[in-house]
């Protein structure tokens, strides 16, 4: 449904422009059709510039991309009319109700009066909007305002759609509904690309995620292939500062152990049977006089598969 090819981005920077900041620096990408697929990584990454590049809304500086079958420089008007797009920010206005921007979207769109009114509908108990669709969005809920936001986005029946963090600032209900509804779509045909810095939420939602960093693809695979990457366990020791590099001495020929990482709270070590290591590796501290403050055993995430590539975690970037 998407390919891409050394897709670039670079904007001047500083005061007169001198400088250049590579956005993104040359992504390869597959996307299959009726599948979820996720950018994953840290602000700043090039996520939501890459989503930009494939919605026509800024132009490539290089590299190339088809998206549903239409060439995204050589015809980018075709690519808009088969793809929906939804900001972070959100397209709603205060004053104006769910069913008149769904019945504007329609029409812009090239639906007849009576087409668009009828797409509304659809949209309205597709999105379980209908209770609340002639009040203003101002009052609504930030996740009322969201599936408002989706609805605008796949109005016109798009073969792709295309969302930038779209549960930045919901709270967990309201990320819930918002799950439950790409997943719907995804189930009725649909090829949707999520950008996301929520591990939880890639994790939950992707059927393929792309980790990026840095304007560059670091990792690709389904959520689990990836997991697998990093074999074993991880457990996370909470050490004090000044212990931290005694500790991992103390911890590195360690026979389970496969590897040590120091981060700013303590330790992290990746094991091959975490369980079964723990009251050795307690034993080996306590011979060294430190006790740890606390011992988490965690299965592999995707932030450690980003601190595998990367050697930083996602959630602290």
């Amino acid at each position: 449904m998407i390919e891409t090819k050394g897709l670039r981005k670079s904007y001047p920077s500083g005061k007169r422009g001198h400088q250049v900041v590579d956005a993104v620096r040359g992504i390869d990408l597959d996307v299959r059709t009726r599948e979820v697929f996720g950018f994953l990584g840290p602000n700043g990454a090039g996520k939501t510039t890459t989503l930009r590049m494939l919605a026509t809304l800024i132009r490539p500086d290089g590299g190339e991309a088809v998206i549903a079958g239409a060439d995204l420089l050589a015809d980018p008007a075709q690519v808009r009319r088969r793809i929906g797009y939804v900001a972070q920010g959100g397209g709603t206005a205060d004053a104006v109700t769910a069913r008149e921007e769904l019945v504007l979207q329609a029409r812009m769109y090239g639906s007849g009066k009576a087409e668009a009114h009828r797409r509304t509908e659809d949209a309205l108990a597709a999105f379980d909007l209908t209770e609340f669709a002639d009040r203003p969005c101002a009052t609504y809920s930030g996740g009322q305002r969201r599936r408002v936001d989706i609805a605008l986005g796949v109005i016109h029946a798009p073969q792709v759609l295309f969302l930038d963090e779209p549960t930045v600032g919901l709270d967990p209900a309201s990320r819930s509904q918002v799950w439950a509804e790409i997943k719907r779509l995804r189930t009725e045909g649909m090829t949707v690309v999520v950008t996301t810095h929520y591990l939880e939420e890639a994790d939950a939602l992707c059927d393929r995620v792309a980790i990026v960093d840095h304007g560059q693809v670091v990792a690709e695979g389904t959520p689990e292939a990836l997991k697998r990457e990093i074999s074993g366990d991880v457990v996370l020791l909470g050490v004090a500062a000044g212990e931290i590099r005694p500790a991992a001495e103390a911890l590195r020929d360690q026979a389970d152990l496969h590897r040590l990482e120091q981060v700013e709270d303590g330790l992290r070590l990746y094991l091959h049977d975490g369980a079964a290591a723990i009251p050795q590796v307690l034993r080996v501290l306590d011979g060294a006089g430190i006790v740890p403050g606390t011992v988490q055993l965690q299965r592999p995430s995707l932030d450690d598969v980003f601190l595998a590539r990367t050697g930083r975690s996602i959630e602290q970037s």
